[in-house]
């Protein structure tokens, strides 16, 4: 039995208690409506190709839903434990983007591939790793601090080591991407904060729908990725995916391994692998559509897929084990 949420009566609560319910049956199925949404709008893609302009509008949402969870405490770690998170941050934007640049070059990935492939590696992680920590009974503190530091890092970090790691491929303009990485990240989370701190009690009212917001809003953007590139995709979808897997696995095996070289407890080690091998690939859905071709969006489309799928069966392995760390 469900207790109702403070400041609702027991109707708004009953609602809340369905809405609840709706969101995690549309979540928990999320890699079953992208691969239905996908599969639609590859067979038919005109009716989705004229959308293809509002993928940062659409990310926009997504990081506003994530700035209304946010606040400045989330911050407060980097004061109380700076090794740890100074660690995250430096592996993380060490090792994606050095693995993924290994992986284009030993799979002979054409250069719009191989660039978006990159481009993933450079973002920064996401929301989903902070779940997926928390399922797996990590350091959930540590991987939403992480998160955010790399989150506001992003405009300065993510074109520097794109430029010098994919700039022999493709003609790479650094700072169109440093104003959009501004413009569809950095400002909408900005945004949510403030909103979250000057009207708290509202946004608690409200923040059962965001995950629900969020999903659909990745969903579209994949959807519009897959309709962009679909005279293309059949020839790369099998490259691009084995790519993708091996970014991801990478990512999260050395994540962990490499934390714990360094003399990381198990628990902050699994928040670490989270931070390191799940990546807010849409974010590099949306830049490679406004900068790069079409076909360099494909890597992060797959990614926002499979992290999901492979961080739960992860988190789930991590979370049913006795904490030893």
């Amino acid at each position: 039995m469900s207790i109702p949420t403070p400041g609702l009566n027991l109707k708004e609560a009953k609602l809340m208690g369905i809405v609840e319910k709706v969101v995690k049956f549309v979540t928990r199925l999320f890699p079953l409506w992208v691969i239905l949404c996908a599969a639609i709008a590859y067979l038919s893609p005109a009716p989705f190709k004229p959308f293809g302009t509002w993928i940062p509008w659409l990310l926009g949402v997504v990081m506003l839903g994530m700035g209304l969870t946010m606040s400045l405490h989330d911050f407060g770690l980097v004061f109380k434990r700076p090794k740890d998170v100074l660690a995250g941050v430096l592996l993380r934007y060490l090792i994606m983007p050095g693995v993924a640049f290994c992986i284009a070059k030993i799979l002979g990935l054409s250069p719009s591939l191989a660039a978006g492939l990159i481009l993933v590696g450079c973002c920064p992680s996401g929301t989903a790793s902070n779940v997926m920590t928390f399922i797996a009974k990590g350091d959930t503190a540590l991987s939403v601090t992480i998160s955010s530091i790399n989150t506001i890092l992003a405009p300065i970090v993510t074109p520097f080591i794109f430029l010098y790691l994919a700039g022999t491929l493709i003609p790479i303009d650094a700072s169109a991407l440093f104003v959009d990485i501004l413009k569809i990240v950095l400002a909408p989370i900005a945004i949510g904060v403030a909103i979250n701190m000057a009207a708290g009690a509202a946004v608690k009212r409200i923040i059962t729908f965001v995950p629900l917001i969020s999903v659909v809003a990745i969903i579209a953007i994949i959807t519009v990725v897959v309709a962009l590139s679909a005279a293309k995709l059949a020839t790369v979808a099998v490259i691009a995916f084995v790519a993708v897997v091996l970014h991801n696995a990478l990512g999260l095996t050395l994540g962990y391994g490499a934390s714990r070289g360094i003399g990381m407890t198990h628990r902050k080690s699994k928040a670490i692998a989270f931070e390191i091998g799940m990546e807010n690939s849409g974010l590099a859905v949306a830049l490679a559509i406004a900068h790069l071709d079409p076909i360099a969006a494909i890597p992060g489309a797959i990614f926002s897929v499979w992290h999901n799928f492979s961080g739960s069966l992860l988190a789930g392995y991590w979370g049913g084990r006795d904490d030893i760390g």
